[in-house]
């Protein structure tokens, strides 16, 4: 491989970037149209990209040039990443299959479609399989939104790793490519939670080719050109947004940026801590260097991030033409479509910078937004649909409220390492200018056919506030009875850690809401969500919310445990106990107990909870919050529904855990059953079903009669 570096564009404007972010996406076949680059007229209703050999040979294809593989549920909507990849590689001209949900015990599906011409193309899915598939107390969840029905089991653990694995044992030879939100955050060394260690690049244990990370369309559609060229799959290790291994004899890139290697941060916490910093430090795709990391006797090499898309790009790359229906093969619902059918983006990107969120490390800290014409024509295009019944659900993105914000600097955002636009306090440099996303908002209310327009993305309070006109626009037309916002705390170090608003942001914002919700005769709530358990958060810290809430007559219904996602600063945080930017210590609550009592004191008035906020209260030393008082949190005595609740909870434990019943051979007519936990003598009639269904061969998968 060369050693030279990769060139970063002169970024002397906001179009010079654009130019070169797009030379990939200009060649794609559009028409043009009056309102912008949309897809030019077809005969019919669009087809969805094909799943099936038959669905291949239909279209008169001999061949495949790219096969998708995934852990979701194909459905071709401009919400799932699989379809806007798909749908661009065939806007720039490449035939495309996709393999949904392979049965990964063996390659034969990887065989469906034939060889591939370019290249296999993996993803785990929109999730991390690992968070896809357990809670934050490690337990198996009991279904998948992104599955027909919502069934569990349709993907394996660590999805990337088994669908590389058999894209190698299908073809030789065929360059396999990883990409996706787990492969995203997974490109260097990380802690994973599930197995509480620092595990390797996915890389060394895919053995993929490449690794694209951040939003691909750029990358996807350079990678098919070039290996289309005649390239093979090292001629790309120039680009940007990817990620490779070098063999053990070539040469280290001399530009790179050298992290702590994978044993050092494996066997040393306050390493971790540095490279997590290091590499959050080059996230900024106008200024970031390439990264190295030692892993053995092999090195993990990241390029710099791909640049932001411009209006024009986005424009082009959402309004090609989706079904926004899963494949016609599905014949049960797949809950992640219910929720997101009548949904439209405007915008990627989020420069807040949360600790706890994996956003800005995959979409980027720079707002991409579609012109306003765009996201008009798309909603025209649902109102077509005769299922569609008016309301769309919800016009935003991973923050409603940044659309078209951007760093009014270009000089100074190309040099710019900061880690958040808005946090401690909100850049003077950036465009808070809230009107270009309130006229896009009545725009769409005003599309005929349209009754309502919803807004259900999060919103930043702490820009909102910087526009009353924005919140009375909001609250008046644009929410359905209750908004969901996320404080996520109240405690001022908890929040700094966060890097989220300070609590009275969202206390003003309340306000706010429930003045313009009374003058426009509405009754209207707000459902805050809040985290339990994230680092630097205490049983004091916890106890405080949970005063808050009940002050303020907050009930929520729903609560997040924090989970440890792979590269988010927040994690770093939890398995160092240190900050990796000040290196000062955390107070990280490990334990299952300490866990426990964090998320029951945020529903502290739900009698199933009343032991949990006790034990916390009282390890805590605010007895005072014990009693019959309008300030406590729990009475003295506790309710008979947390009694009989213990007491379920103290049988189910004793039958499955400690109470063993042990056949005694010399016995003939004594055989024992265990009932509500204790041991009694078992009548003749059950010694009789017992022998009757007694096997003796023991079980055997497929076997007739197996139990």
């Amino acid at each position: 491989m060369s050693s030279k570096s990769v060139q970063l564009p002169v970024v002397d404007s906001l179009a010079a970037v654009s130019q070169v972010a797009d030379r990939f996406l200009t060649n794609l076949r559009f028409a043009p149209a009056r309102d912008g680059c949309v897809p030019g007229p077809k005969e019919g209703s669009p087809l969805p990209l094909p799943m099936t050999m038959e669905e291949v040979n239909a279209r008169g294809w001999d061949e495949v040039d790219v096969v998708f593989v995934t852990g979701d549920a194909y459905i071709d909507h401009p919400s799932f990443a699989m379809s806007i990849l798909g749908r661009t590689l065939e806007a720039a001209g490449f035939r495309v299959a996709i393999l949904s949900q392979p049965d990964w015990r063996n390659c034969e599906a990887w065989r469906r479609f034939g060889r591939p011409r370019l290249f296999f193309a993996i993803s785990a899915g929109n999730m991390d399989s690992m968070i896809n598939h357990y809670t934050a107390n490690r337990k198996v969840r009991n279904d998948d939104a992104y599955s027909p029905g919502g069934k569990i089991g349709l993907r394996p653990d660590r999805a990337t790793l088994s669908y590389c694995q058999r894209a190698r044992e299908a073809y030789k030879g065929v360059p396999v490519i990883a990409g996706g939100v787990e492969a995203s955050l997974r490109r260097l060394a990380h802690y994973d939670y599930w197995s509480d260690k620092v595990r390797r690049s996915i890389l060394m244990d895919s053995k993929a080719d490449l690794l694209a990370f951040g939003m691909g369309e750029n990358t996807i559609v350079e990678m098919a050109q070039r290996l289309a060229s005649g390239q093979s799959a090292k001629d790309l290790r120039d680009m940007r947004g990817l990620a490779f291994a070098l063999g053990a004899s070539e040469p280290v890139p001399e530009d790179a940026l050298v992290l702590p290697s994978y044993e050092e941060v494996a066997s040393d916490k306050q390493k971790f801590a540095l490279a997590t910093r290091m590499l959050h430090n080059e996230t900024n795709p106008f200024n970031a260097r390439r990264l190295v990391q030692q892993h053995g006797s092999q090195w993990v090499v990241v390029n710099p991030p791909q640049l932001p898309l411009s209006e024009a790009a986005m424009d082009c790359i959402y309004g090609l033409p989706y079904t926004r229906r899963p494949h016609p093969s599905y014949r049960e619902p797949i809950p992640a479509f219910e929720m997101i059918k009548d949904s439209v983006t405007i915008m990627r990107g989020c420069f807040g910078g949360c600790t706890f969120c994996s956003i800005t490390a995959h979409q980027g800290r720079v707002i991409q937004s579609r012109s306003q014409q765009s996201v008009i024509n798309e909603i025209r295009t649902m109102t077509e649909d005769k299922s569609f019944k008016g309301t769309v659900s919800d016009i935003g993105g991973p923050t409603a409220n940044m659309y078209q914000m951007r760093c009014t600097r270009p000089d100074v955002e190309a040099k710019c390492r900061r880690q958040s636009c808005v946090h401690p306090t909100i850049c003077k440099l950036l465009g808070v200018d809230h009107q270009p996303v309130i006229e896009l908002m009545r725009s769409a209310r005003r599309v005929e056919g349209v009754k309502k327009v919803l807004v259900a993305s999060g919103i930043r309070m702490d820009l909102a506030r910087r526009s009353p006109e924005y919140i009375r626009e909001l609250t008046r037309h644009h929410v359905g009875g209750h908004l969901k916002v996320a404080p996520e705390h109240v405690d001022p170090d908890v929040l700094y850690k966060m890097r989220k608003p300070a609590s009275d942001d969202f206390e003003f914002f309340a306000r706010e809401f429930e003045s313009e919700s009374t003058a426009a005769g509405k009754k209207q709530y707000l459902i805050p969500y809040y985290i339990a358990s994230h680092p630097g958060s205490d049983l004091e810290a916890m106890i405080n919310l949970a005063v808050f809430l009940k002050q303020n007559g907050y009930k929520p219904d729903q609560v997040q445990d924090f989970i440890p996602a792979p590269l988010d600063v927040a994690t770093c945080m939890y398995y160092t106990g240190l900050d990796p930017f000040t290196m000062r210590p955390v107070f990280v609550a490990r334990g299952l107990r300490d866990r426990k009592m964090q998320r029951a004191l945020m529903q502290f008035f739900k009698s199933e909870n009343y032991f949990e906020v006790r034990d916390a209260l009282r390890a805590a030393g605010r007895t005072d919050l014990i009693g019959d008082g309008c300030d406590c949190l729990i009475p003295a005595a506790p309710p008979k529904q947390a009694i009989l609740r213990r007491r379920r909870e103290a049988d189910a434990r004793l039958r499955s855990e400690y109470v063993h019943a042990i056949q005694n051979p010399a016995a003939k007519d004594n055989n024992t059953d265990r009932v509500e936990g204790q041991l009694k003598k078992s009548s003749p009639q059950s010694n009789h079903r017992q022998r009757r269904n007694r096997s003796t061969k023991g079980y055997r998968p497929g076997r007739k009669g197996a139990n």
